[in-house]
């Protein structure tokens, strides 16, 4: 069979059982993968070479701290400590959300969702409210900040092994501000939004204490993890392979210390980590490859160039507003693993640095997907947890507040980055 019709044709039906099937999204991968292997559309070595082993190193090892990090109930602890202080109820929930946006900065957006929401729920008891606007900010505000740095999320650990983009290039790239100052610009118009969503609520509350932190050592693996990871960039300046060894390094020391202090084994340890999408993301690669090494990549690169002619804000703008609307209703991750090579390839055709094309992809895949229920797996998991408390979230509900906060952080985002990057 014609490797190139495979390829296509398998990178299609995937994308279509991905919107069908949402949840059934990793067997679908793992199938396609299979199917490019077994028809000789890639060979095994090209498969295993697809995927980016670093970003999946940087993504297993950061889950294993994220998982350490959440037992030991810090996170909880300073969003409790955070609502005690809160001036009133309004503020409360506004500081909520910056601490998921915080936190989400450095741990995976689903984790952070289930860190912070046992504080949300358990404000919306004690004042008789409805819990629903607020979980749906919260996991807004992490899938914003989920993208301002290399760990932060999935759409940023394959930005940064695709572009060669380390730790400390989130912050500063090629001598200028990069995509951490973009969305936290967007952060601050988005919080806008939230502020006139919820400044209704003015009672002044106190919350009993209850969480008790168990250990800071995971707060300080994290910590060391971090600053580890912006020191590997002096050693590693094409992001080969440093990074994601320092992440499982750092894991190891995690579930080691969870063995020790905890009595968890290694196995019980290991078997509550979001291996689904771990796979998802690895068929990913495979299947996104199989499109580039057939050349479908460069034709569509091409196609857009075309498009677009020399007119760089229109493809800029395009790449934008496209990613937007797209992940509103499709998982960001094949999304975006499918788009950065195509924007290398216009940005080529046009003879302009891919930082400005690249940084607005990440911008409307990774933001997009807060305006409907279903455009991010914090949405899904923050409308699940709704469910078990009794609250059906309506798709016009989620809307409401998800479609105005999206406008503002990638409008926001999007001048800022036009205007450096340009």
């Amino acid at each position: 069979m014609n490797p190139k019709i495979v390829s296509l044709a398998v990178f299609l039906t995937a994308y279509i059982l991905f919107v069908i099937f949402p949840h059934r999204r990793t067997w679908v991968a793992l199938a396609g993968s299979l199917l490019l292997v077994l028809t000789g559309a890639l060979s095994p070595k090209e498969a295993c070479l697809a995927v980016n082993w670093n970003v999946m190193g940087i993504f297993v090892g950061t889950l294993v701290i994220a998982d350490v990090f959440m037992q030991s109930r810090v996170p909880a602890y300073l969003a409790e400590m955070i609502v005690d202080r809160a001036k009133n109820t309004a503020w409360a929930i506004l500081f909520i959300c910056a601490l998921s946006g915080f936190i989400s900065a450095f741990v995976e957006n689903v984790a952070t969702v289930l860190i912070v929401a046992p504080i949300a729920l358990a404000l919306a008891k004690k004042l008789k409210m409805n819990p629903v606007n607020m979980m749906i900010a919260i996991a807004v505000s992490s899938n914003l900040q989920g993208a301002a740095t290399l760990i932060g999320d999935p759409p940023s650990m394959l930005l940064g092994g695709f572009a060669k983009m380390n730790f400390g290039d989130f912050f500063f790239y090629r001598g200028r501000p990069s995509i951490f100052f973009a969305v936290e610009i967007g952060a601050c118009a988005s919080f806008v939004v939230l502020y006139f969503i919820f400044k209704r609520y003015t009672a002044k509350i106190r919350l009993l204490p209850v969480e008790k932190v168990k250990s800071w050592v995971p707060t300080f693996l994290l910590v060391g993890l971090i600053v580890l990871l912006a020191l590997a960039s002096f050693f590693d300046p094409g992001f080969g392979y440093l990074s994601g060894i320092i992440c499982m390094v750092f894991a190891a020391a995690a579930l080691v210390w969870e063995r020790l202090a905890n009595k968890h084994t290694f196995f019980s340890s290991l078997k509550g980590l979001d291996w689904d999408t771990t796979l998802f993301l690895a068929g990913i690669f495979i299947i996104v490859g199989g499109l580039s090494l057939t050349g479908w990549i460069g034709v569509l690169a091409d196609y857009l160039a075309a498009l677009v002619g020399t007119n760089i804000f229109l493809g800029y703008t395009l790449i934008v507003f496209f990613s937007v609307l797209f992940s509103a209703f499709v998982d960001n991750v094949p999304f975006l693993a499918a788009m950065l090579p195509v924007a290398i390839g216009m940005s080529d055709k046009l003879q302009i640095h891919p930082s400005l094309f690249l940084f607005g992809l990440l911008i409307g895949a990774s933001l997009g997907g807060n305006i409907t229920p279903i455009g991010a797996s914090a949405n899904i998991v923050a409308c699940g947890l709704l469910k078990k408390e009794g609250y059906h979230v309506r798709f016009g509900e989620f809307m409401k507040i998800g479609f105005p906060f999206t406008m503002a952080a990638v409008i926001s985002s999007y001048l800022f980055v036009w205007f450096v990057w340009k």
